[in-house]
């Protein structure tokens, strides 16, 4: 479905039960809607969920780069306004974590609860380089010519060697993201600053990572994350690297629907 939020076009898709509460899933660089359909599957008959591509990935419109996590904590809470959404529980992965802790630091009341996943609170210059090289890729040769690097970063050797089918989906997915997109969110995470505003987050918070993640979101980042949220802490998926729901969705979901039950039920 598409919606104008913000100045521009998004997409987005509810699912789940309407006398449930909000739970809200934020996608990373080169992601789309589809990364969670195994969550959504195992949570649907216990929250409403509403899933949405990010300015410029999938088929959300683009506009032209810079982005920054402001702009894109603005697009989710337009996308809220227009959609009739007070509160909701909120998660991401990569970027769209990091885009929920900016949203838990300044947007509080319209949460229900928070858990990002495989993610980071700053960028550091090693990362950034990183970053900054693969914009430098795309501006040259397009999408495609990140789309197997940015696979291959995403999954441990043994997972895409026993699944190639999807990593052959995951493929796909990426070579979706427009190439301004692409720039824009990019530049978004490659300005991420919210680390020492970490302490205002006041909502029920569990972080959630890889337990083989070694780039995105490292354990030692994200147990440092969560240590600096009131009362929050973080949960390792096992078997998992950087995109942990997609390599291991039963663990995933087993420990998000845990922490998202015991908040809706203390409530």
């Amino acid at each position: 479905m598409l919606i104008t939020a913000n100045g521009i076009q998004m997409h987005y898709e509810i699912d789940g039960n309407p006398n449930r509460p909000w739970l809200t899933m934020v996608t990373g660089i080169t992601n789309d809607t589809t990364m969670w359909v195994d969550q959504v599957a195992a949570l649907k008959d216990d929250f409403q969920i509403l899933r949405y591509d990010l300015r410029g990935q999938g088929k959300t419109a683009a506009t032209p780069a810079p982005y920054s996590i402001e702009l894109l904590s603005a697009d989710l809470i337009a996308l809220w306004d227009a959609l009739g959404i007070q509160k909701s529980h909120l998660t991401g992965l990569g970027l769209g974590a990091s885009i929920a802790l900016a949203m838990g630091i300044n947007h509080s009341d319209r949460l229900l609860s928070l858990l990002p996943c495989c993610c980071r609170s700053k960028m550091v210059p090693e990362f950034a380089a990183m970053w900054h090289q693969l914009m430098d890729t795309v501006k040259q040769g397009g999408i495609e010519a990140i789309v197997e690097n940015t696979a291959q970063r995403w999954f441990s050797e043994s997972f895409k060697q026993a699944y190639p089918e999807k990593l052959e989906a995951v493929r796909q997915m990426i070579r979706g993201t427009s190439t301004e997109g692409y720039l824009g969110v990019v530049s978004a995470f490659v300005g991420l600053d919210v680390e020492s505003q970490l302490g205002k987050i006041k909502v029920p918070t569990m972080l959630m990572g890889g337990a083989e993640d070694r780039v995105g979101g490292p354990e030692p980042i994200m147990r440092a994350i969560a240590e600096q949220i009131p009362n929050a802490y973080y949960t390792p998926v096992p078997g998992a690297a950087h995109i942990a729901n997609l390599q291991n969705p039963a663990g995933f979901n087993e420990i998000m629907k845990g922490f998202l039950l015991k908040v809706s039920q203390s409530a």
